[in-house]
């Protein structure tokens, strides 16, 4: 029996199971951490430590059809003034209650499109993120831009303001897919942007590109991936498209039929795969590559490698504060997640609030799980004797948890007196093992393919 024949019969090719940068995932939070919960756990940070923070940005000039983010479009200026500051007020309610000696082990700004902003604002938020904590010594200060809307003004303010790191999203380069997904973007203005970041002395690029789009075939995702690597990011993001149009409506003006097969997306996503791999990046979990001396590369190699909303991460700070409409916290005492709605959130912060509307209390069994599930996106091996030190169970106990996964997944992964870990060929499986060993109910029309 072929391996892919293998993977079809343990149900990859048909499965919608969670990205798991989170658990419990998002679906399962609730609207029992409030506010007030929320400045607590913001209040019991260690003084003296260090703290990641988000700032999430909510405008695009354009809505790509691919998209299922939460954004909304703008052709004026003037909502992301008023936005801005609200986030600047927002800052201010946080510093009341951050406690002293806190600095920024990571800050990025995300979105929708945070170089939509006019360097002013920039100027602004920057200085009143800086005014709540510093950036750490070793702190790393990352931007999505868009290709298509960055300027060496906006760029001179970021380097300015101490950003080490960008982020570019490309997708694919090919001209039939991107007018297909509504997002149009060449080489040439990619090619651009990269060469004014690195000459403004920003040298750490990240760079997103997606599998299984419209049209896509072998040949095209290889012209991408090279012309990506010709501009020698420091780490990949390869993502499978995830095609939600009962959830992201404007995934609708996308053509279903254009889509390419489960099967023929993991044939995709193998053949991206060792371009890289032979480009000599490092393979990083289920779907990141780097270069060898990227701090993601080096965590790996430490044990150290974490995943979080943004993906994988080599933070290790406890706490991760979002700011601005929808962003999500996590504590070591659970989720927070803010009012979703920019209204919402502008009139809530206005009132001298936070706008927390729903989370999730973390319990020993969450913590348990949540550390058995990142152990296997990140390492794909679980250290039974980590586990039992840290959770003080039994190895009784941890037979059980691991049972589904081995009952799951027969002859798929390997057992040992050191724990589970999933030999190369069977990696693909990665998130439905991870589903294995998540404790709680599942629609599965709300997640993506697990391929």
């Amino acid at each position: 029996m072929t391996t892919k024949t293998q993977l079809a019969k343990l149900g990859l090719f048909d499965a919608k199971v969670p990205r798991y940068t989170s658990y419990p995932t998002a679906p399962h939070f609730k609207n029992d951490v409030t506010p007030e919960i929320f400045g607590e756990w913001i209040s019991a940070i260690k003084p003296d430590s260090q703290i990641s923070l988000y700032i999430h940005v909510p405008f695009c000039r354009r809505l790509c059809w691919f998209c299922a983010c939460r954004t909304q479009g703008t052709a004026s200026a003037s909502p992301v003034a008023a936005y801005v500051e609200t986030l600047k007020q927002e800052l201010a309610i946080l510093k009341a209650q951050l406690p002293s000696g806190v600095s920024l082990s990571r800050l990025h700004w995300g979105g929708g499109t945070p170089t939509l902003l006019e360097p002013g604002m920039m100027e602004d938020l920057a200085g009143a993120i800086f005014d709540v904590a510093p950036m750490a010594e070793t702190g790393e200060f990352s931007v999505e831009i868009d290709p298509c809307e960055i300027d060496d003004a906006r760029l001179a303010v970021l380097s300015k303001a101490g950003m080490n790191r960008a982020s570019i999203g490309v997708q694919d380069f090919d001209d039939e897919i991107q007018k297909t997904i509504g997002r149009i973007q060449g080489y040439d203005v990619t090619k651009e942007a990269v060469d004014m970041i690195r000459a403004h002395g920003v040298y750490s690029l990240n760079a997103d590109i997606l599998f299984g789009l419209p049209h896509q075939n072998q040949a095209r995702i290889t012209e991408s991936v090279q012309k990506l690597l010709s501009l020698s990011p420091d780490r990949v993001a390869l993502y499978g498209y995830a095609h939600v149009p009962w959830m992201a409506k404007r995934q609708q003006m996308i053509p279903s039929d254009a889509l390419p097969t489960p099967q023929e997306r993991l044939e995709l996503f193998e053949t991206a795969r060792k371009l890289f791999l032979w480009d000599n990046y490092e393979e990083i979990g289920i779907d990141h590559f780097a270069t060898k001396e990227d701090g993601l590369s080096v965590a790996q190699k430490a044990g150290k490698l974490r995943r979080n909303f943004q993906g994988y991460t080599d933070d290790l700070a406890e706490a991760l504060i979002g700011v601005g409409a929808s962003s999500i916290s996590r504590f070591p005492q659970g989720y927070a997640q803010n009012a979703p709605a920019t209204s919402a959130h502008t009139g809530r912060i206005r009132d001298g609030n936070f706008t927390t509307t729903r989370g999730h209390v973390f319990t020993e069994e969450d913590k348990l799980r949540g550390r058995l599930i990142e152990a296997l996106m990140c390492d794909f091996r679980i250290d039974s004797a980590e586990i039992m030190q840290t959770f003080k169970i039994s190895p009784v106990r941890l037979q059980e948890l691991y049972k589904p996964v081995i009952e799951g997944f027969p002859g798929m992964v390997e057992i040992t007196p050191e724990g589970l870990s999933i030999p190369v060929e069977a990696r693909p499986l990665t998130r439905m093992m991870a589903r294995a060993l998540d404790a709680y109910d599942m629609d599965s029309a709300g997640h993506s393919s697990a391929i």
